[in-house]
């Protein structure tokens, strides 16, 4: 199975739907920052493993909580994961910090105080 063919392209999309579900409503670990969003999901190709690209709205000390927290229940989101879907395999999660969305707002503020400074002028 090619790595970007239709089949894969779906699992990713119903895994990425049920992984924010499962950490925006089941876990209870108080480390997660509520603000913490998927972002996207690559499901290997022979479903052994599963890379989740997590965005956490916060300060770092936040985001590294988030990330342990995640970690630390693995093993539950592996287990709840396998009950709402039907797979061959179950995908061994591998949490993976994206700053993307941080990145884009720190660029997009940047950009509005040069364009206010030029108004100024």
């Amino acid at each position: 199975m090619r790595k970007n063919s239709m089949k894969n392209m779906r699992i990713n999309g119903e895994v990425l739907r049920e992984l924010a579900g499962i950490i925006r409503g089941e876990i209870k670990d108080p480390r997660i920052n509520p603000m913490t969003s998927v972002v996207a999901v690559e499901v290997a190709p022979d479903l052994k493993t599963c890379k989740a690209y997590i965005s956490v709205l916060g300060d770092e000390q936040s985001q590294k909580d988030t990330l342990a927290g995640l970690k630390s229940a693995e093993g539950y989101i592996r287990r709840t994961l396998a009950k709402n879907i039907n797979l061959r395999n179950t995908p061994e999660i591998h949490f993976i910090l994206d700053q993307s969305i941080e990145y884009g707002v720190h660029m997009s503020k940047m950009i509005d105080e040069v364009n206010h400074k030029e108004e100024e002028n």
